[in-house]
């Protein structure tokens, strides 16, 4: 026991004269060195630009895009709510152009955006020609009408939301896709989903739909599609590029669940070509598949 209580009294001297000794003291210590800026394997740019009707839950996206990127270590994020870095002119300034980024995210956007000429050629070019990727997440579709080449990158555009937000009864069209797979066979979510105009299931591969069996006609004149095909999700090519889009996501409540996340997480990895998913269209499920 002596023994013992001398050897600690020792050591506790040591301590002491170790930090008088120190020219900062003991409880003076200089800070660690900050760690290095980790590598992310790809750039993600998010434009959050509206010019049209306002979405609550753009902050909401912008930031689950940004918390998955840096959570999982696979992607930085650069957010911006305005369209300057949609170039390949060299900016200055540090700042970056798409050169740099190996995808763009429109989270509902809306209106006509702040794009000239240039920019719309070298966006396009992006993804049809440098087989980048694209995301769009809700009123992505709501955007851009006077660009036709726009309509045909994403898939469509608005033409309404007939239900405007409530349970949305959807099916799973294409369980193998990585942003699906997920997903039961039929399931319920509380959101607004958008009916399409010039778009077509046979020039994209439709992941998530409604179920036209489960949903009310009655005296709705915002319905204009005659087939009842409602597409929630869907991936496509633009030419060398991957397109995801994407309905969900209207709401602020939506980013908080874990089914939403996981499908624009997964979605964003295939577009980034991390993983494989189908593109090839198929034909409209039968009510007994």
């Amino acid at each position: 026991m002596r023994l013992t209580r001398s050897l600690l009294a020792y050591c506790g001297l040591l301590a002491v004269l170790a930090g008088a000794q120190s020219p900062f003291g003991a409880a003076q210590m200089p800070p660690p060195p900050p760690h290095a800026k980790q590598i992310h394997l790809k750039h993600v740019l998010v434009i959050g630009q509206t010019k049209g009707f306002e979405h609550d839950s753009v902050s909401d996206a912008m930031a689950a895009i940004y918390n998955m990127g840096k959570e999982s270590g696979l992607w930085d994020t650069t957010m911006r709510t305005d369209t300057e870095l949609l170039t390949k002119k060299d900016l200055g300034r540090n700042a970056k152009n798409l050169n740099y980024f190996d995808l763009i995210v429109f989270t509902s956007t809306t209106g006509e955006l702040d794009l000239d000429a240039n920019q719309k050629q070298d966006f396009l070019s992006f993804v049809h020609d440098d087989g980048k990727g694209f995301v769009g997440i809700h009123a992505a579709m709501d955007t851009n009408y006077t660009w036709p080449e726009y309509g045909e990158m994403i898939g469509g555009w608005f033409d309404q939301h007939p239900w405007m937000t409530f349970n949305a009864p959807i099916v799973t069209e294409d369980p193998d896709f990585p942003a699906v797979r997920h997903f039961p066979k039929s399931f319920v979510k509380y959101d607004e989903i958008y009916q399409p105009k010039a778009w077509s299931r046979d020039k994209v591969n439709v992941l998530l739909s409604l179920d036209p069996n489960e949903l009310d006609y009655q005296n709705n004149p915002r319905i204009h599609r005659t087939d009842h095909d409602f597409a929630v999700a869907w991936s496509k090519m633009y030419g060398k590029g991957r397109v995801f889009y994407s309905t969900l996501g209207h709401t602020e409540d939506s980013w908080d669940d874990p089914d939403i996340r996981k499908m624009y997480f997964e979605a964003i990895k295939w577009a980034l070509w991390m993983t494989d998913g189908s593109t090839a269209s198929h034909p409209r499920l039968s009510a007994s598949q």
